[in-house]
């Protein structure tokens, strides 16, 4: 495993770290994208590049699906400007999640009409979830800010076996 070492502009530094070359267990990403129209289809490229850098290419269409679906809801339910999308790996398995804007209610009628939406609108997500043997939800995001918190988990055997849905 090789690494690469970073060396600083500020030539008051004397911290050199190593960076520890690409691989599945060094994908940590975060983006903040914009709430439109365009966002879905930046979240799937960058997702492709990701997953190729780190060499998990094999995860791709399992993957971009997921984000595309995810992306899409997020930028279709928030009420602000821009929606959180995190990329992990890790146990073996790609963490997907997204984080929108939109408050959980309070009135159960509400929460149930609200939620009904949202499952709805990620049907198909769900199947690709099943199809890879994963796991997919959604509830009130706990950071600061609040809104709702979007998730998948994908075991990367389930997702490199992944052919499509239908």
């Amino acid at each position: 495993m090789s690494t690469t070492v970073a060396v600083s502009a500020c030539p008051l530094s004397a911290d050199a770290r190593e960076t520890p070359s690409p691989s599945p267990d060094t994908l940590t990403y975060s983006f903040t994208l914009p709430a439109g129209p365009a966002s879905s289809r930046v979240a799937r490229a960058a997702t492709r590049v990701v997953l190729q850098t780190h060499g998990l290419d094999d995860m791709t269409d399992a993957a971009v699906q997921v984000v595309a679906e995810l992306a899409a809801c997020a930028c279709r339910f928030t009420p602000d400007a821009e929606v959180y999308m995190s990329l992990r790996y890790r146990e073996g398995a790609l963490r997907v999640i997204l984080y929108d804007g939109h408050p959980r209610h309070v009135h159960p009628r509400l929460v149930a009409a609200c939620d009904a939406r949202r499952r709805a609108a990620l049907r198909v997500l769900g199947c690709v979830v099943r199809a890879c043997e994963g796991e997919w939800g959604f509830g009130e995001a706990r950071e600061p800010g609040g809104g709702t918190r979007m998730w998948a988990v994908l075991p990367g055997r389930g997702a490199r076996g992944y052919v499509g849905v239908g």
